[in-house]
């Protein structure tokens, strides 16, 4: 039985771009120790990239009525057929290095429930990466010199113990919205919520949005709202959490409370006043402390 099932649903491998980046993707989380790596769906294309890989495909899956693979039956169907006591998902363009393992069992050993979670470095690949025996040295150093971390608003991973994430709403793959959730829902179950970011470095491939209709990200997607809608819920106390809203960090092997800073302090206020209705000064000044926050992180 290994430590790790690292899962992901892939897009298509048609576009010549994201099969480059998304068999670079798999072919380091195969390098990687104590790990399992499973593909979820039947996405033109994949079932012969994960022959070729020498990964395992579970083809059936829940899907939208647009036929978007549906969350809750990725997770249920990774449990069906893993064994391992962390399970990972992870986005099909991002590149896993030796150092995520480590974190996953140094957080595994100090806490029972949790989530762990952290930044991304956005860089361009166009080409089919090798896989030397210092890969990953290489790797990081040409993230440095010529990528970008990503601000606190992006989640591409996400490492918990397999009993957690067993119920949860009709989520569409690859839209906005169930990655806050993961992390709010995660929050208010009172699980140690990590941003493991200090120890943990990642490479996010970056690409264009030619896979969705319009070439346009998924931020206005009609399942990006419903994902926003399933998220809220009866309460509407949904608030879109991010990176920032961690209650701890891995730092060198250790879980340990966030350093506080300027713009961890920003982000509380910005939640304490945040109304449930997008109107009235409250609103006003969310909005103000909202476009603060972006300015510091650079985000848009």
């Amino acid at each position: 039985m290994t430590l790790l099932t690292i899962f992901s649903a892939p897009k298509p491998f048609t576009n010549p771009h994201i099969n480059i980046i998304q068999r670079n993707a798999i072919q380091s989380w195969l390098k990687l120790d104590d790990t399992t790596v499973l593909l979820i769906g039947d996405e033109p294309g994949l079932p012969g990239a994960a022959k070729e890989l020498g990964v395992t495909l579970i083809p059936e899956v829940a899907r939208s009525e647009t036929g978007t693979p549906l969350v809750p039956s990725i997770f249920d169907r990774t449990r069906q057929h893993s064994t391992s006591p962390l399970l990972c998902y992870v986005n099909a363009d991002i590149i896993l290095m030796p150092d995520f393992v480590e974190a996953a069992r140094r957080v595994a050993a100090q806490a029972t429930e949790f989530l762990m979670i952290g930044k991304r470095w956005d860089l361009d690949i166009h080409e089919f990466l090798e896989f030397p025996r210092d890969w990953a040295a290489g790797m990081r150093k040409r993230a440095r010199q010529m990528g970008r971390l990503h601000p606190p608003a992006g989640s591409d991973y996400f490492v918990f113990p397999r009993n957690l994430f067993a119920d949860m709403p009709e989520f569409s793959i690859g839209r906005a919205g169930w990655d806050n959730w993961m992390i709010y829902h995660a929050r208010q179950q009172g699980c140690a919520t990590i941003d493991a970011t200090p120890d943990v470095f990642i490479i996010h491939q970056n690409h264009d949005y030619s896979h969705l209709p319009g070439g346009k990200p998924h931020y206005d997607h009609p399942e990006s709202h419903r994902n926003i809608a399933l998220a809220r819920g009866p309460a509407n106390d949904y608030t879109g959490y991010m990176i920032l809203d961690t209650n701890r960090e891995l730092r060198k092997g250790r879980i340990v409370r966030p350093r506080p800073t300027l713009l961890r302090l920003i982000r509380r206020l910005e939640l304490a006043l945040m109304p449930k209705e997008k109107s009235g000064p409250r609103w006003a000044l969310t909005r103000r402390l909202r476009k603060l926050r972006r300015r510091f992180t650079g985000s848009e």
